[in-house]
């Protein structure tokens, strides 16, 4: 059984140099509140609650915590004489955070304890000092032992809610531990460059010349990964658009309509459920469209006109609810992007909180929602045109189940999702993308012509 332990994580934490800090740890439990707690994300992580030169170790902690968040809850419960109140769960985030420091950083144990268990004084809980210190005592006396007894739930072994782990091994009886292994390892930063400024061996050599390496990606023709992760500003011409960040599997989108839009100029193009806009922004990168996108959520959709405005890049932005047509102007579209929302189970190394706020209910529910989407917008579709369903996830219920569901109940649906290609495997009528270390997201794709 493989799992991340104190020598074999590759979080890009390891190796941080600890500059001390109670203000650090007590902001990294507070941000930790809302996921342990069930009632948020990291999603809006805010790391300026913190001074410039510990942003990397905050980020690690939150992080990195959520990432091996069921070891962490299961030595916690040995370590504990009697759990915290819930009006405690300040403190028992500063517990899980003093655990992940002693097993997963290299972080001077004197300080993972001392700074842990001191940060609870600003807190406003001074009584918990002595309670963080002596567990994280113990488990630095017992981590041998306390890990082996909680390893025999395989659930803790694997950092994965039972309930997931025991869906991933239903859906992958072959790959499922290869999908933990890469779940539970930080995703790789990967570029796509904007080929309106230069092509990717052009930004390649841009890249060795300001001292950051890079390797070509295998299957998205814009995509670069980055051999160590930056701050975005660190990359060259960042701020002019010449490069964004974006997985290579999300890359493969323009990969699939190309051949659909490249012979069409002006077509008419629809990304629905468009932010935060990686996507829109490369078709249009790409391709002479009329694009259109809409998306439900005001503030996402401010961001999507954020990277375009960076990017250079226009689009018709609308704020609308994708499973109704009142923002639609009745103009049907020739090509249509579903970038469906979903469970996010192929991006869990780059989203580790899903490990704690996602739910078994949330699958059929989510799916019904795709179902909705795509009955919906096949409806503004024109005859003749192709609509490409995605998902960031890597359940059948939400990618190859759903597809078949579709074609079944609409006769005038034929899938066109190639074979010949060298990613992914087949998947019903799509293709399906499983998250690998160092490389891709999981993803779902299928490519559906109107007949």
């Amino acid at each position: 059984m493989s799992k991340p332990d104190a020598h074999t994580d590759k979080s890009p934490s390891r190796g941080i140099r600890n500059d001390g800090g109670l203000a650090l740890r007590a902001a990294a439990a507070r941000a930790l509140v809302p996921v342990i707690t069930g009632k948020g994300s990291l999603t809006q992580l805010d790391d300026h609650q913190v001074v410039s030169r510990d942003r990397a170790l905050f980020k690690a902690l939150c992080y990195g915590t959520c990432r091996t968040l069921p070891r962490l809850q299961a030595l916690a419960e040995k370590l504990l004489v009697k759990p915290f109140k819930a009006r405690d769960a300040d403190i028992q985030a500063l517990l899980l955070i003093g655990i992940h420091q002693l097993l997963y950083l290299r972080i001077p144990a004197h300080a993972a304890v001392g700074e842990t268990a001191g940060a609870a004084r600003l807190l406003g809980k001074d009584w918990a000092t002595r309670v963080l210190n002596g567990c994280l005592r113990r488990l630095q006396r017992e981590a041998s032992d306390l890990e082996a007894e909680v390893d025999k739930d395989p659930a803790v072994a694997w950092l994965h809610p039972p309930w997931l782990l025991k869906t991933l091994r239903q859906a992958w009886p072959d790959d499922w531990r290869a999908i933990c292994d890469a779940n539970n390892q930080p995703g790789p930063m990967t570029l796509r460059v904007n080929r309106r400024h230069g092509d990717r061996d052009a930004y390649l050599d841009r890249l060795d010349a300001a001292g950051l390496s890079a390797r070509l990606c295998l299957h998205a023709p814009d995509g670069l990964t980055l051999d160590t992760p930056c701050d975005v500003h660190a990359l060259p011409g960042f701020e002019d658009g010449n490069v964004s960040v974006q997985d290579e599997a999300a890359q493969l989108t323009a990969v699939l309509l190309g051949p659909i839009l490249a012979p069409r100029p002006g077509s008419r193009v629809l990304d629905a459920c468009c932010a935060p806009g990686g996507k829109t922004a490369h078709l249009l990168e790409l391709f002479d469209i009329d694009l259109h996108a809409v998306d439900s959520d005001a503030v996402r959709l401010a961001r999507v006109e954020d990277a375009l405005t960076r990017l250079g890049l226009t689009a018709t932005l609308a704020h609308g609810d994708a499973s109704e047509q009142d923002w639609w102007d009745g103009t049907p579209f020739d090509s249509i992007l579903l970038d469906a929302p979903c469970s996010g189970t192929g991006v869990i190394r780059r989203h580790p909180d899903i490990k704690r706020l996602r739910r078994p209910s949330d699958i059929p529910a989510l799916a019904a929602l795709q179902g909705r989407l795509l009955d919906n917008l096949w409806s503004l579709l024109r005859p003749g045109g192709t609509l490409l369903y995605a998902t960031c996830s890597v359940l059948p219920e939400e990618n190859a189940d759903q597809i078949q569901a579709f074609l079944v109940r609409t006769p005038d649906a034929r899938a066109t999702t190639p074979t010949d290609v060298a990613w992914g495997r087949p998947s019903g009528a799509g293709r399906q993308l499983l998250p690998v270390i160092d490389s891709q997201d999981g993803f779902f794709y299928a490519r559906l012509i109107k007949q």
